[in-house]
């Protein structure tokens, strides 16, 4: 009797090590109390796992200017990856996708194993949903006129706003999504590229009714030419030109990607059905 009690609780523990450590970041204008449903579902059905709910930038700290963001983002990661030698897995929803994305990019000697993208504007942002979240007043045609500013560019969300009809202003003024895309060329293009290469797993959630996300395809890399047509994102530069690995990751059987309907912003974190079929497959 006492040698099938060890027996299990020896089978307990060497399931609860199979499971790698998980770091979360939250979304915009909220925080890490906004992802308890998730962590707690995580750990039911992964016992043992170490899951890391980053509490940094909450509420309006997450308008904060996005590099200022992502360089405690990256200390953070790579503290506890430091801790996990055997690699770590990293979860980042809505904007907090976009911002772990480009702190594992900055980190080109980091031990994540698999990011996890849920929902995020990868290829950015152009839509009224989502600004109304935030700017009430601003219209989507004319925001371009706040964030393609030195004063917009100290919010995280000018770092992002990728509007298709102004292109010329965004790649002069936006500091944040054309250089961790390396549209802008910069001494960091190599090793942004060698961040993503990394990875053992991308994993890239999206769906067509998320109606916060604009276009919802951004979470795929996808985006909006200059007549709102949604190009794939491998008819884009981004991907053709390999120019941060998404094609290496691809050849390698690497990237993942998931289209799941009927599911809105502000679900994916919170719906158990949900978090079982996009999420938990992925945390091993």
């Amino acid at each position: 009797m006492r040698i099938k009690y060890l027996l299990i609780v020896c089978m307990y523990f060497v399931g609860s090590l199979a499971y790698k450590p998980v770091v979360i970041l939250h979304g915009i204008l909220s925080g890490a109390e906004s992802m308890t449903v998730l962590v707690r579902h995580i750990e039911k059905l992964h016992p043992g796992t170490v899951v890391y709910n980053c509490d940094k930038f909450s509420g309006w700290y997450s308008l904060e200017n996005a590099w200022r963001q992502v360089q405690q983002i990256k200390d953070y990661i790579d503290q506890i990856g430091k801790l996990h030698p055997e690699g770590i897995i990293v979860l980042g929803y809505s904007q907090g996708g976009l911002l772990a994305r480009a702190a594992i990019q900055s980190l080109p000697d980091h031990n994540v194993k698999t990011f996890i993208s849920l929902s995020s504007p990868q290829a950015g942002q152009y839509g009224t949903s989502f600004l109304h979240l935030i700017f009430p007043d601003l219209a989507a045609k004319t925001a371009f006129e706040l964030f393609y500013s030195r004063v917009g560019q100290h919010t995280s969300v000018g770092g992002y706003w990728n509007d298709p009809h102004k292109q010329d202003l965004y790649m002069k003024y936006s500091e944040f999504l054309p250089l961790i895309n390396n549209e802008k060329l910069s001494s960091n293009s190599t090793s942004f590229k060698m961040g993503m290469v990394r990875l053992n797993k991308l994993v890239l959630i999206g769906g067509p009714n998320d109606d916060v996300i604009t276009p919802w395809e951004s979470s795929h890399f996808s985006y909006f030419n200059e007549s709102l047509n949604v190009i794939p994102f491998y008819k884009r530069e981004i991907y053709m030109n390999d120019s941060i690995g998404l094609k290496t990751l691809l050849e390698a059987n690497k990237l993942i990607i998931i289209v799941k309907p009927f599911v809105h912003h502000l679900s994916w974190h919170l719906n158990k059905g949900v978090i079982n079929e996009v999420i938990m497959p992925y945390l091993d």
